[in-house]
């Protein structure tokens, strides 16, 4: 079957982790340079909450898109632009696992353990060590920025599909 939209779970989980990614990106890169305080333990614990809620999201919507068949892609597009953007979207979804992973492999081996909204204690995936924690932070922030600028490739792709050869693919996405 050939719909000319996502369904209406498949919306709401792109819309939903999107701006729950926006948000941990601006928490993160927001408390990144506080001082050690009340307030910063705070920050860290939300961040660490928004992280987690994305994993276990971007899960159920890998399992929702394995099980439920998008829409096609405009016949006109090339299959090369095809390929590409299948592997966007493949770019996308493993970091959006992989930071979660990593930023709880940080906290790990930092000796912080993650409790989920304060309840779910999660267990440390390593043991402490300061040195393993410092890598795993700069690999967290990395892709965190590779993240960032495959999201940006993704709005202009979007964009370009929507203004330039306007094959209305941007309406997939929308309620």
């Amino acid at each position: 079957m050939n719909q000319e939209k996502y369904n209406p779970t498949a919306i709401t989980l792109h819309w939903l982790v999107a701006l729950l990614i926006a948000i941990a990106f601006s928490v993160g890169h927001y408390m990144a340079d506080l001082e050690l305080s009340p307030w910063k333990l705070k920050v860290f614990a939300w961040h660490k909450w928004v992280g987690v809620t994305i994993f276990v999201l971007v899960l159920f919507r890998m399992l929702w898109r394995a099980s439920h068949t998008p829409p096609a892609l405009p016949a006109g597009m090339s299959k090369l632009m095809k390929n590409l953007s299948g592997l966007a979207h493949m770019a996308i979804y493993l970091l959006m696992l992989a930071i979660p992973l990593t930023g709880w492999l940080h906290s790990s081996a930092a000796g912080v353990t993650v409790v989920y909204f304060n309840v779910l204690t999660l267990p440390d995936l390593v043991g402490k060590d300061k040195a393993l924690s410092s890598l795993f932070k700069e690999i967290h922030e990395s892709l965190n920025w590779a993240l960032l600028g495959l999201v940006i490739l993704h709005v202009a792709a979007a964009l370009k599909h929507q203004l330039v050869d306007k094959d209305n693919l941007l309406n997939r996405m929308r309620w």
